[in-house]
């Protein structure tokens, strides 16, 4: 795991996940934590260099997003042992980043684009002390190779609406997993949220899934 600063541990008594996403959501409750888990999402800033690598993309967006998140705590007066969760996912191909789909065409591009090959998942993953800013971000990166689909197939399944807000414009926990052939890695990382290496970050707090 890479750190941003050295991490000095102290008691966490919440956690703040920093994204509007329900799948990050039922991700977090699955681990069963033991301390309260809130979602607070904020709008930051996503417009990134074009000569910075995916990794890093999503490195640094998901530090924005969790250090936004512990600026509105601050705010509120409610950062004091609070731990915020910040990730961002893209897909890449040909190294080219693919996020949200504007609307149905450019799903269907970029379906088109995956179709009968791999890819890249990356997710980055940042934890954020919110009343110190204190960070450690890392990611992980997985491969996911789809299978050939017609046009036909492509904009039935873009007619589902399940792409609409997914990077790449599909999602494996969903009917998007009837275009995957298989899977390098970490299918969590897919989902959006790579849980093994969240549980790992989260045990630096001494916060432990078991």
């Amino acid at each position: 795991m890479s750190k941003n600063e050295s991490v000095n541990i102290r008691p966490i008594s919440q956690l703040v996940l920093a994204s509007s996403s329900p799948r990050r959501k039922e991700l977090v409750a699955s681990l069963g934590l033991s301390l309260p888990v809130y979602i607070m999402s904020s709008d930051a800033d996503e417009s990134v260099p074009a000569e910075w690598s995916p990794a890093h993309i999503v490195e640094q967006l998901s530090l924005r997003k969790a250090n936004a998140t512990a600026s509105l705590l601050r705010e509120r007066q409610e950062a004091e042992a609070s731990l915020v969760v910040g990730a961002d996912t893209i897909v890449v191909v040909d190294g080219q980043v693919l996020g949200k789909p504007k609307d149905r065409d450019d799903a269907l591009s970029m379906l088109r684009s995956l179709q009968g090959r791999e890819h890249e998942v990356y997710t980055g993953v940042a934890c954020v002390i919110a009343d110190t800013g204190i960070a450690t971000v890392a990611h992980r990166m997985t491969k996911v190779y789809m299978k050939p689909m017609s046009d036909e197939g492509l904009k039935g399944y873009i007619a589902t609406g399940e792409p609409d807000d997914k990077a790449g414009a599909y999602g494996i926990q969903g009917l998007g997993a009837t275009l995957v052939d298989k899977i390098e890695g970490c299918y969590f990382n897919v989902v959006g949220l790579p849980l093994s290496l969240l549980s790992d970050m989260l045990a630096h707090y001494e916060i432990h899934v078991f």
